[in-house]
């Protein structure tokens, strides 16, 4: 079990990727966010995903001492995440081991980390990935059970969403029209890039978050610290200014954001020439953990930006959900699903009489248009001209609506039939 004690009290930020792993913090009544070092006395912020186990003996080893022990007789296990989500059982030094618990030990040795703060203690803990599917959070919630953390504050957003709540924190003017990230790592021949804008049309103003993998032509395959040869270099420098160039026709752009080792070196020559044209650009690493942070410090008091700002990003509601109802005799409506939730946390439950028909009617309000749209859901077979009924809502997909109606009957007159109706819509 992991044991911090003491009371100083840390909000963390974990950025877990299949490379590798950052740990930021914040020290709770503070907004101030900083990042753990993997070597005292360095930034280095990155900690390999990655585990060694000596053969015949019960050690391991993680991180960085993971890759050095490799060479002196242990047996390297990486990309533990993907290994964790894929779901195959992993042979080390003849015995088989389940991948979610390899990566649950990795985690919990890496948050080990946090002895350096002194004695602390985890309020809480958000875990960030690229993208946060059903089948990656299935594996987070497994991970952080296997750690038995003594906070139930846990949450798990995906890259886009902390690209946004770092943003939040972040001066007005770096994000008062387009803000571009790039992110790029050795050995990939992909680069990934999200656009950020607000459409201040709209009250709150609605932000909207894409991204997209452009592949390279041309990526030097070389490690995070070899040289890359001068005609690599220039080829690469020209592929970046193309995709940067295009990205920025016609556009107003207030910030570019340069994540990943990828970007280390003095390959950047006519591309940064053109990005430093009227736009402040910033390069790091650290930049997802620290907004896994400012997620949680938004969720225990909103800031003014938070307030005035929504996300519809890849996994957030793009409309509001709900129904009209007589309550005490007069029309009102009753919200259901918000817009800006995500999506594979969003559920709704209600019970309601229906008098006189056998239509349920549900009203969805895209946050961008101003009418709604009714999505009615026959009943049939329903008995009896009043029901009381119990209804579920659940996203399976993105844009798949899950709709659940049983019915509860009417006290003593109707007694519950048990039947149930289930409706599956795509809302968007």
């Amino acid at each position: 079990m992991l044991k911090l004690g003491g009371s100083t009290k840390y909000i963390i930020g974990y950025d877990l990727c299949h490379d590798y792993a950052q740990i930021s913090y914040c020290q709770c009544g503070t907004d101030r966010v900083e990042t753990l070092s993997s070597v005292v006395g360095e930034d280095s912020f990155r900690i390999p995903t990655a585990l060694c186990k000596k053969q015949g003996v019960n050690q391991w080893f993680y991180g960085s001492d993971a890759l050095k022990n490799e060479g002196e007789g242990g047996i390297l296990i990486d990309n533990l995440l993907k290994l964790a989500v894929d779901g195959e059982i992993v042979l080390v030094d003849g015995q088989e081991f389940d991948p979610v618990a390899l990566l649950t030990l990795f985690v919990k040795r890496s948050l080990g980390l946090l002895s350096s703060l002194g004695d602390s203690k985890i309020d809480s803990l958000v875990i960030t990935c690229g993208d946060m599917t059903p089948r990656v959070l299935e594996v987070l919630e497994r991970v952080v059970t296997g750690m038995k953390l003594k906070t139930e504050k846990v949450c798990y957003i995906s890259y886009t969403e902390s690209y946004y709540y770092y943003m939040l924190y972040q001066p007005p003017e770096l994000w008062k029209f387009k803000s571009l990230l790039f992110d790029y790592h050795w050995g990939s021949r992909e680069m990934r890039v999200y656009q950020m804008e607000g459409n201040k049309r709209t009250t709150p103003v609605a932000v909207f978050i894409e991204h997209e993998n452009y592949r390279l032509e041309f990526a030097p395959m070389v490690g995070a610290n070899e040289e890359i040869p001068g005609a690599q270099k220039e080829r690469l420098d020209q592929q970046f200014f193309g995709l940067a160039r295009q990205l920025g026709l016609n556009q107003m752009i207030s910030s570019v954001y340069l994540i990943g080792e990828g970007f280390n070196g003095d390959w950047m020559q006519e591309s940064l020439r053109y990005l430093c044209k009227g736009r402040r650009v910033f390069q790091g690493n650290n930049l997802y953990s620290k907004g896994a942070c400012y997620y949680m410090l938004e969720q225990m008091q909103p800031s003014e930006a938070g307030q005035t700002n929504i996300l519809l990003g890849q996994d957030n509601l793009k409309a509001n959900i709900g129904m009209n109802i007589y309550r005490q005799g007069e029309e009102s409506y009753l919200a259901l699903l918000d817009a800006g939730t995500k999506w594979f946390e969003a559920k709704g439950s209600v019970e309601f009489y229906l008098q006189n028909g056998n239509e349920v009617e549900l009203l969805i309000t895209p946050l961008m248009e101003r009418k709604g749209s009714i999505a009615k859901l026959p009943l049939r077979e329903l008995p009896g001209e009043i029901s009381r009924l119990k209804m579920d809502l659940y996203f399976k997909a993105e844009n798949i609506l899950v709709v659940q109606i049983e019915d509860l009957g009417f006290g003593a007159i109707r007694p519950a039939t048990g039947k149930l109706w289930q409706e599956e819509l795509r809302i968007f």
